[in-house]
C-alpha cells in the first residue's frame, strides 16, 4: 500500500483495531483499558498529522478499496479540510482519554473505552469519506456508539436524553436514507464527485433540488440548527464529562462538515437555493440558541445552548458561499471545537471540586482555586470573541464578509449574539468564581486528578497559540476553502486515478469512463451561477 494511501487508512485502522482490542480486554483494570486508549489517540494524533503534511504538500489524495475505480468502489479522500477535522478530532479524542482516567468510567461496566474508540471510528470516516452511502453509514456507526454512551451510565435522567437522542437523530436518518433513494434514482450514482458532473448536466433541476433539500434536513438535524436542535441540549447535561466534551465539540460539526461538502461539491449550481435557506436558518439558530443560554442556570446546559448559537455563525458562513467565508467557517469550526470541549471539561472541574454544577450553589473558585479560574477565562472569552483570543479572529472574518456582501441582518444578528454569548460567559465567572460560596451548598468532592488538569491546559495552549499566530491558521484555512470552492481537484483525484492514467487494456475502459466523466465535470459552474466572490478591496485579517 502507498504511504499516502495508508495515512488515509490510518485514521480508520486505529480506532478500528481499539474496538476490537477493547473489547477483548473489557475485563482488565479500568486503568489499563484508558491507558490503551490515550496511547491509541496518541497514535491517532500522530498519523492524522502526517495525513495534514502528505494533504498539503500534494494536494488532495485518495485511496480506493480494492483499486476499484470510482464511481464503482468505495473511496476515501482527503483534503485539507477534511484532514484537518481529522486531526482536531484526534486532538479531542485524545484529551477526552486522558480526561477520563482521572473522572472514572465505572458506571460504563467495561464498555467505555471500545464505544470511546468506536465514536472516533464514526466521526473520522464521516469526514473522509467520498460517497454519500458510506457517510450514512459513518453517521450510523457514529449514532449507535454515541447513543450507548449517553444510555450507559444508567439512570432516569440518562435514559429520557437517550431517547429523545436517538429519536431525533432516527428522523435525521430517515430523511437521509430517502435522500440517498431519490439521489440515486436520479443520477445512478452516490459518489460525491461523480454526482457533481452528473448533477451540471442533469435537466431536471427540480429533482436535485428535491434530494437537496433532503439532504439539507438531514444533516441540520445532526448539525443541530434550528428548528431541529432540541435533542441536543436535553442530552448532553445528563452525560459524564469527557463524553459530553467529546460530543460537544464534534458530533454536531459532522453535520455541519456534511453541509459544507455537498453544498460545494455536489450542489454546486444551487447556491441560490442553498443560501436563501440557509441564511435565514443560520440567523435564528444563533438568536434561539444564545437566548436559550442566558435563561440556565446549570453550567452544562448553557454550554450546550451555546453549541447551537455557535453553529449558526458556521452556516451564515457558508450560506455566504464565498471563498472568504468559507475560510472564515474552517477557522471557526476548528476554533470552536477546541475551545467548546475546553468548557465542557472545565464545568466538570467545578463539579468536582464544588459538588455541583448549579451556578446558585456555587461560588469562591477565584480564591480557592485562581488556576482554574484562569483556565475558565481562556476559552469562555474566545468564545465571547475577545481579542487576542482565537475566537475574534474568527468572528471579525464572518463579519467582516458579511459587510462586504451586505447582510446586514446576518452581521447584526452575529454581533448581537456574541454580547449575549459574552454575558452567559461573564454569568458563570460570576456565579462560579467571583461571588463568595454560599453558606450551604453540597459537599466538595476529593481533589482534582493531575490527568484532569493535562487536557485543559492542553486545549487553553491551543486556544492562546490560535490567537498569538492568527495568520498561520487562516492562512491555512483560505487554502482549505480554495479547494472548497473549487472543487475540480477534488473530482479530477477522484474520477481519474494515478494509476490509470497509463492503463492497460483491461482498466482502459474505466480510463475512458473516468476521463469523460472530468470533461463533464469542467461544465460545473458553466451553466451555473458562480460563487460569488468577495470585494477586490476586502481588508486583511488583523
Amino acid at each position: 500500500m502507498p504511504a499516502d494511501s495508508l495515512l488515509i487508512a490510518l485514521p480508520l485502522i486505529i480506532p478500528l483495531f481499539g474496538v476490537a482490542l477493547l473489547l477483548c480486554l473489557r475485563r482488565v483494570p479500568e486503568r489499563y483499558c484508558l491507558g490503551i486508549t490515550v496511547g491509541l489517540c496518541l497514535l491517532l494524533t500522530a498519523a492524522s498529522a502526517g495525513l495534514v503534511a502528505a494533504v498539503v504538500q500534494d494536494g488532495v489524495l485518495v485511496l480506493r478499496s480494492g483499486a476499484w475505480p470510482a464511481p464503482f468502489g468505495i473511496a476515501l479522500v482527503a483534503d485539507r479540510f477534511s484532514a484537518a477535522m481529522v486531526l482536531v478530532t484526534a486532538v479531542i479524542g485524545l484529551a477526552g482519554a486522558i480526561y477520563a482516567i482521572g473522572h472514572g468510567t465505572a458506571k460504563f461496566r467495561g464498555f467505555f473505552t471500545p464505544l470511546y474508540m468506536a465514536l472516533l471510528l464514526g466521526v473520522n470516516g464521516s469526514f473522509l469519506t467520498g460517497d454519500l452511502f458510506n457517510l450514512y453509514v459513518w453517521f450510523e456507526v457514529m449514532l449507535m456508539a454515541s447513543f450507548v454512551l449517553v444510555a450507559l451510565p444508567g439512570g432516569r435522567p440518562q435514559l429520557e436524553a437517550a431517547v429523545k437522542y436517538l429519536v431525533l437523530n432516527f428522523i435525521a436518518s430517515a430523511f437521509f436514507l430517502v435522500g440517498l433513494g431519490v439521489t440515486y434514482g436520479i443520477a445512478g450514482t452516490l459518489n460525491m464527485a461523480d454526482l457533481a458532473q452528473k448533477f451540471a448536466t442533469l435537466e431536471d433541476p427540480g429533482m436535485v433540488l428535491t434530494s437537496a433539500t433532503l439532504f439539507l434536513i438531514a444533516f441540520g438535524i445532526k448539525a443541530g440548527i434550528f428548528p431541529f436542535y432540541f435533542w441536543l441540549p436535553s442530552s448532553y447535561h445528563v452525560t459524564p464529562t469527557p463524553i459530553a466534551a467529546v460530543f460537544a465539540g464534534l458530533l454536531t460539526k459532522v453535520g455541519v462538515y456534511a453541509l459544507i461538502r455537498v453544498s460545494t461539491v455536489v450542489y454546486t449550481g444551487q447556491q441560490d437555493f442553498i443560501q436563501s435557506i440557509l441564511l435565514p436558518l443560520g440567523i435564528l439558530t444563533m438568536i434561539t440558541g444564545v437566548f436559550g443560554a442566558a435563561s440556565q442556570f446549570l453550567i452544562p446546559r448553557i454550554l450546550s445552548f451555546h453549541i447551537i448559537s455557535q453553529i449558526g455563525y458556521m452556516i451564515i458562513g457558508l450560506a455566504f458561499f464565498t471563498e472568504a467565508a468559507i475560510a472564515a467557517t474552517v477557522f471557526y469550526i476548528i476554533h470552536h471545537i477546541l475551545v467548546k470541549s475546553n468548557l465542557f471539561l472545565v464545568g466538570g472541574m467545578v463539579g468536582r471540586q464544588l459538588g455541583t454544577q448549579q451556578l446558585k450553589r456555587t461560588g469562591g473558585l477565584y480564591k480557592t482555586a485562581p488556576i482554574m479560574a484562569a483556565l475558565f477565562l481562556i476559552p469562555a472569552m474566545s468564545l465571547g470573541g475577545i481579542p487576542p483570543l482565537s475566537g475574534f479572529f474568527a468572528k471579525f472574518a464572518l463579519v467582516q464578509e458579511g459587510i462586504l456582501l451586505g447582510h446586514w441582518i446576518a452581521v447584526a444578528a452575529a454581533l448581537a449574539v456574541g454580547l449575549m454569548t459574552l454575558y452567559s460567559m461573564i454569568k458563570i465567572w460570576n456565579e462560579a468564581f467571583w461571588k463568595a460560596p454560599p453558606v450551604e451548598r453540597s459537599a466538595p468532592l476529593s481533589r482534582i486528578p493531575v490527568t484532569m488538569w493535562i487536557p485543559v491546559i492542553g486545549l487553553a495552549a491551543c486556544t492562546i497559540t490560535f490567537g498569538l499566530f492568527p495568520g498561520v491558521f487562516f492562512e491555512f484555512a483560505q487554502d482549505a476553502a480554495a479547494e472548497i470552492m473549487n472543487p475540480r481537484a477534488y473530482i479530477e483525484a477522484v474520477l481519474l486515478p494515478a494509476e490509470l492514467l497509463d492503463p492497460g487494456e483491461a482498466a482502459a475502459p474505466a480510463a475512458a469512463e473516468a476521463a469523460r466523466a472530468i470533461e463533464a465535470a469542467e461544465g460545473i459552474g458553466a451553466d451555473a451561477p458562480a460563487p460569488a466572490e468577495s470585494a477586490p478591496d476586502q481588508p486583511s485579517l488583523p
